[in-house]
Parts: C-alpha cells; structure tokens; sequence
C-alpha cells in the first residue's frame, strides 16, 4: 500500500503551461511503477466517490435548491 501521496501544486490558469507535470508527478511517487499508481489513483477515486454520495444524501435538497451531483463525467 502506498504512502499518503500529497501533490501540493499551484495549478496556473488554463492556458498556460504547468511547471510541474502532475502525470509525472504521481509516476514518481509510485517509483515509475505506472500499474501501481493507476491502481491506487483509481482506489483513490472511489474513495471520494463514496465520500460524495455520503455527503449529497446529508444534503438537504432545499440546501442545494433541487440540485443534486453527477458522480461521473458524463
């Protein structure tokens, strides 16, 4: 099991070329073992799935007014 990775990145605004490469980034955390990020990345991710599905059911909907989230880039 990986460490907790922490990618603390100033991200520039759109248009404009990143100092830091977050792909290249996350590979070096993992020692370049790119399977290993991608699983981990992708455990990460339905972590905060499960985290935003708990949080939209502790909403109330007039809090949101009727709005609720999408839990996938559709």
């Amino acid at each position: 099991m990986a460490s907790q990775l922490s990618l603390d990145v100033d991200l520039p605004e759109p248009g404009f070329e990143a100092e830091v490469d977050l792909a290249d980034a996350v590979l070096q955390a993992y020692g370049g073992d790119a399977e290993r990020a991608i699983r981990e990345l992708l455990r990460d991710a339905d972590f905060l799935r499960g985290q935003f599905y708990v949080a939209s059911q502790a909403m109330s909907p007039g809090y949101a007014r009727g709005w609720r989230p999408k839990y996938e880039r559709v």
